[in-house]
């Protein structure tokens, strides 16, 4: 994991993970809140998705993101999640 300060009152923080981890590393972060984006990338690190998140976005509207990104998941081995927080 890595972390950096963002430039725009936010800060940013960087997670190497296997394929299979991915669904389950996005779920635990979003529990813990202020994420205003999820950026995922392969490990050449180009970006493959990402996800910008509104404060009321809960429950049953998280179900077609983790769908998308158990997709995307399946098929890259290694994936770096960046995650915008709000301070």
């Amino acid at each position: 994991m890595t972390e950096d300060q963002g430039n725009q009152g936010g800060r940013k923080e960087e997670f190497k993970l296997d394929g299979g981890q991915v669904v389950d590393k996005i779920k635990e972060l979003i529990r813990q809140g202020n994420i205003r984006r999820i950026t995922l990338k392969n490990e050449e690190g180009k970006v493959l998705m990402e996800i910008p998140l509104t404060l009321g976005l809960v429950g049953v509207a998280l179900l077609p993101i983790f769908a998308a990104v158990g997709a995307v998941a399946a098929i890259v081995t290694r994936m770096t999640i960046v995650v915008e927080k709000v301070e």
